[in-house]
């Protein structure tokens, strides 16, 4: 915990080094080259009477990303530091995606067989239960993974409902303590330990799900619910998630940010829509819903094992010393001298300070953008995943559908979601926004209008597709205003591109912990709000859930206008104690 209080409290520090810098050192030569500032930095650094975090030279220029960076540029830039590494050893998105894809195959698999099982499940003892009170109540043996008409009954509908609830809570409630932990430590230790650390819970809660649809009869549904809570205590998907968006974020430039996050988001989607056919393809082939959670826990070991053989770590040397001795410097300031004092002055929201910055460089506007930025995030998380199981229980209530329809109906809506990620996204990109000159200045510079008019037609897409849910009266109704909502996938890596482009880079970890942590947050309150209004209302008012919803999305499209252009953490420039070379720091990128 005394990790995570580092990681939302260092502002108030960086203002003290900054100035006590400016008492020390008098910056000149602004006219100077590049390389007379390299050398004047090197002298600081080296005179035994120089302040740690000495001041940056302000030179007019920026090294095009073909020149070897100074030792302040591969803290502020540090996607311009990579470009002097072996092929093998340069950090890269496209090494994390090829072991990234799989992975999301297994989650969007696991979808339908999960929900299928757990209803399946509980329905067994819902009857069991019935007939053991009532002689004259006979019931059918129930398949693992087949329509059963039994099912369809609104009281098994609402104990799935809160079933998921208490997984969710599960969950959620864990991941949300540790998830800001875990994006602050990994801006110290580097992104690959905290991914493969988050993936290991999601590979047991794999294996529970084996031995409970393996054992029916003798392990109980609700074994499952420890399975959560562990997932939750390692962060969860969402910490693997937000912590490969963090790996992007250290290797792409802000003017293509946005579409390295696309193409994340991308893979996701596509698992999630080719994952089902995949699932269907092997159930069918072998006869059998547990293959799935065979390839599922195969997956998880095989990103495990890609991650820390071939990955080349994100996080150099250089700035991972650097955080470590702000991280230092902090508590020796909080004199916090025992886990008991970290105990007791734990604060659950001191996370969320990086939304809300102050001190020089920053402004009300930056923090209005940074919280409406966060908090539309948020609400578009938690909609997406307090209402997936609720979108898949809804049509076999009201129309039916079996396993097969319902993982077509996920396949085709998730098309055209990563259809909009990878094509309309980059298309629209390149289209509308003018790349960054070599020698440019490629630093964070906050949202554009172009992101700002993406997050609103998302938002409208999104509006439409939960109208439609709620005014569907077939299934081709349903469908469509699926494939509608899943255009509104453009907003994702647009709302997590435009929050990292408002903070220098070495508060990447932190703001993205942050929105770990709403996320986290967001999947405890969103399924509790929705199934709880879904389990009340169904045999009623069923479509009550997306009325709600739909007025949700409303509010969210008013709060979009209020967002402005172009304001951005305008942190005071300084250069770092020691920067290696990138010769020296190939070796710790290589397999860290």
């Amino acid at each position: 915990m005394a990790g995570n209080e580092d990681a939302f409290t260092m502002a108030a520090q960086d203002e003290a080094i900054i100035a006590r810098n400016h008492d020390e050192l008098s910056v000149k030569g602004h006219d100077q080259s590049r390389k007379h500032d390299s050398a004047a930095a090197e002298m600081a650094v080296d005179d035994e009477n120089s302040p740690l975090l000495p001041l940056k030279s302000h030179a007019n220029t920026t090294p095009s990303r073909n020149t070897s960076p100074n030792r302040t540029d591969r803290i502020t830039e540090p996607w311009t530091a990579f470009g002097a590494l072996p092929w093998y050893k340069r950090p890269s998105i496209y090494w994390l995606l090829p072991a990234f894809f799989p992975l999301c195959l297994a989650w969007g698999g696991l979808i339908v067989p999960k929900t299928y099982l757990i209803l399946n499940l509980i329905c067994q003892d819902y009857l069991s239960d019935r007939a053991a009170v009532d002689p004259n109540f006979h019931t059918l043996p129930l398949i693992l993974g087949e329509q059963n008409d039994q099912c369809r009954d609104a009281h098994v509908q609402a104990m799935v409902a809160r079933f998921q609830l208490y997984a969710g809570l599960l969950s959620g409630i864990f991941s949300a303590l540790v998830a800001p932990y875990l994006g602050a430590l990994s801006d110290r230790i580097g992104r690959k330990k905290i991914i493969g650390f988050s993936t290991l819970g999601a590979f047991i809660e794999g294996i529970a799900y084996l031995m409970v649809g393996t054992y029916p009869q003798a392990i109980s549904v609700y074994w499952l619910l420890p399975a959560f809570l562990l997932d939750g205590v390692c962060g969860s998907f969402g910490s693997v998630m937000g912590n490969s968006l963090a790996y992007a974020t250290d290797c792409t430039p802000p003017e293509r940010r946005n579409v390295a996050i696309g193409y994340f988001h991308g893979t996701l989607f596509a698992g999630i829509a080719l994952g089902p056919m995949l699932a269907g393809a092997m159930m069918k082939w072998t006869g059998s819903l547990l293959v799935v959670f065979y390839y599922s826990i195969g997956s998880h070991l095989f990103f495990i094992l890609f991650l820390f053989i071939l990955v080349p770590e994100s996080v150099s040397k250089t700035r991972q010393d650097h955080a470590w001795e702000k991280y230092r410097i902090k508590k020796e300031e909080t004199h916090e001298e025992s886990w008991l004092d970290t105990i007791k002055n734990y604060n659950f929201f001191e996370a969320l300070s990086i939304l809300r910055p102050r001190g020089p460089g920053t402004s009300n506007a930056l923090r209005r953008n940074l919280t409406l930025l966060a908090s539309i995030d948020t609400i578009m998380f938690g909609v997406a995943m307090g209402t997936m199981g609720i979108i898949l229980i809804y049509p076999q209530y009201l129309f039916g559908w079996d396993p097969v329809q319902a993982s077509n109906f996920l396949t085709i809506a998730n098309v055209c979601r990563v259809t909009s990620l990878l094509v309309v996204l980059p298309l629209i990109t390149r289209l509308f926004r003018k790349p960054v000159p070599a020698g440019g200045k490629c630093a964070h510079r906050g949202a554009d209008m172009l992101d700002i008019r993406i997050v609103r037609v998302a938002i409208l897409l999104d509006l439409i597709g939960y109208i439609g849910y709620a005014t569907a009266m077939t299934g081709g109704m349903m469908m469509a205003s699926a494939m509608i909502a899943a255009f509104s996938g453009v907003g994702s890596p647009t709302l997590s591109s435009a929050i990292t482009a408002h903070v220098p880079p070495d508060r990447t970890g932190r703001v993205l912990g942050a929105l770990g942590l709403l996320h986290a947050m967001a999947r405890v309150i969103a399924p509790t709000v929705f199934n709880t209004i879904y389990s009340l209302t169904v045999g009623h008012f069923t479509q009550a859930v997306f009325v709600c919803l739909g007025s949700l999305f409303l509010v969210v499209f008013v709060l979009s206008w209020f967002l402005k252009p172009g304001v951005s953490y305008d942190e005071p420039d300084v250069s770092y104690p020691h920067a290696s070379s990138p010769t020296e720091e190939s070796s710790s990128t290589a397999n860290a």
